[in-house]
């Protein structure tokens, strides 16, 4: 059995259905068991609760094979990284206690860096925990910008007419679809064949900007000539704020923008056949377009 944390999520809810597609029995975690029902008619055992939670979490990993684990994003905590570190030093304390052998983790592009980068610094820490358990081969995802985050602009898009954030608009950044990094997890989950602490960079399938995506969206939805505005960092976070973030939550997402604009979020990997993954940013777009039409 393998354990699927963030089941509902936009990778977790692929690794789980990937997996019992192929036969391997799987232990979904959520926070609303509502939103696991899906997953569960498919037959996948579910559990919902705190993830933060250490007990909890122990009693989800017990007998299974191997977790995917993950730190989602916390937006409403007052402090985002101590929400961060509990949930991560929760995740370390129940693979402990229910003796897990194997963990897929998923990172980032950039979480070799210690600190600067926003919730990829906490992703770093929690990387650094992972490497000090004894006895448990961790594979350590490090995935690229996702396309999914455009979602985030769709509203701005629908009713202002631009779309905009505080990633320079020329700034070329390899990108990735979720889907892409959730085959990747799958896979190596059910492959279980790797020893120790690996890192894998997950490139997508070309380098972008912000400015070309944006053309690319445009067009799709019948907006040409949409324009990408770069906003001043201390705009872009009271935005965050007035769109439901917390202070601290908008501050770290600045600041990833910041890293970003300056080269601290970066690969450490030249591209390859192994980092590049099969999505194009074309195909997102028809997915975008969707929820466009149904916004």
């Amino acid at each position: 059995m393998i354990a699927v944390m963030g089941a509902t999520g936009h990778t977790g809810a692929r690794v789980a259905k990937i997996l019992l597609d192929a036969g391997e029995k799987v232990r979904a975690i959520g926070r609303s068991r509502h939103k696991l029902a899906d997953l569960e008619a498919a037959g996948a055992g579910v559990a919902s609760g705190d993830a933060a939670d250490a007990a909890f979490l122990a009693s989800c990993f017990r007998g299974v094979d191997g977790v995917y684990a993950l730190i989602p994003p916390s937006p409403q905590a007052p402090d985002h990284r101590a929400a961060q570190d509990a949930l991560g030093e929760a995740i370390i304390e129940a693979l402990r206690d229910a003796s897990v052998g194997r963990v897929v983790f998923l990172s980032s592009i950039g979480g070799q860096v210690p600190e600067g980068t926003g919730p990829i610094a906490g992703l770093h820490a929690q990387e650094q925990r992972l490497g000090r358990l004894q006895g448990v081969d961790v594979l350590i995802l490090r995935p690229a910008y996702f396309f999914e985050n455009f979602y985030e602009t769709l509203g701005l898009i629908k009713h202002q007419g631009i779309n905009g954030g505080a990633v320079a608009a020329d700034l070329r950044v390899p990108m990735i679809a979720t889907r892409d990094i959730a085959d990747v997890a799958a896979q190596a989950l059910r492959q279980r064949n790797w020893g120790g602490v690996v890192v894998r960079e997950l490139l997508g399938q070309r380098d972008l900007t912000h400015a070309e995506c944006t053309r690319i969206l445009g067009a799709r939805i019948g907006r040409p000539d949409l324009p990408y505005v770069q906003f001043p960092y201390d705009d872009y976070t009271r935005t965050l704020v007035q769109m439901g973030l917390s202070p601290s939550a908008a501050s770290d997402l600045g600041q990833l923008a910041r890293a970003l604009n300056e080269g601290l979020v970066t690969s450490v990997e030249e591209r390859t056949a192994e980092n590049t993954t099969p999505t194009r940013f074309e195909e997102f777009a028809e997915e975008f377009a969707r929820a466009y039409e149904a916004a």
